[in-house]
């Protein structure tokens, strides 16, 4: 009698290929980029017709329901009553928010030119202390340092 191999007997070539990788091999993959820190000096962007309307509605709506909590039932009766409105309704909306967009326009021409215009970067290093120095490169490693605890979180 012959006999031939059972599957027992088969080597196990597939499990390794479906086998999921772990720590270090995983790291391989390209590492995530952080946001840039935002500027809290930055003016806001303005806000859009339908905002301004919502800032109207949400106290009217109070008005009249006081008893309620719930954020996205103002939201739906607002973006609802929104989409009722006609163009001539929506004009006075779309008129405020073209007056905080000018506004706005403004404001950040302002902020981009003292970005830009406030001299030379080399001539802003002379004036800061070691201390300051210090602290800068301080920031950057502090910012690599939590890419790597990001990547371990996973």
């Amino acid at each position: 009698m012959k006999r031939g191999k059972s599957k027992a007997d088969a080597p196990k070539k597939a499990d390794s290929k479906l086998s999921v990788k772990k720590g270090p091999e995983r790291a391989s993959k390209k590492p995530r980029k952080s946001k840039a820190d935002k500027d809290p000096n930055k003016p806001k962007r303005p806000p859009s017709a339908f905002f301004v309307f919502m800032e109207e509605f949400r106290k009217s709506f109070k008005e009249k329901n006081p008893n309620n909590k719930s954020v996205s039932v103002v939201g739906k009766a607002g973006g609802g009553k929104w989409k009722s409105l006609s163009e001539a309704e929506k004009a006075p909306y779309v008129a405020k928010a073209a007056k905080f967009k000018t506004e706005y326009t403004k404001k950040i021409a302002a902020y981009n030119k003292n970005q830009s215009g406030g001299g030379s970067h080399a001539a802003g290093d002379e004036d800061e202390s070691d201390k300051s120095k210090s602290e800068v490169n301080d920031d950057e490693e502090d910012e690599e340092g939590t890419e790597e605890e990001e990547e371990d979180d996973e």
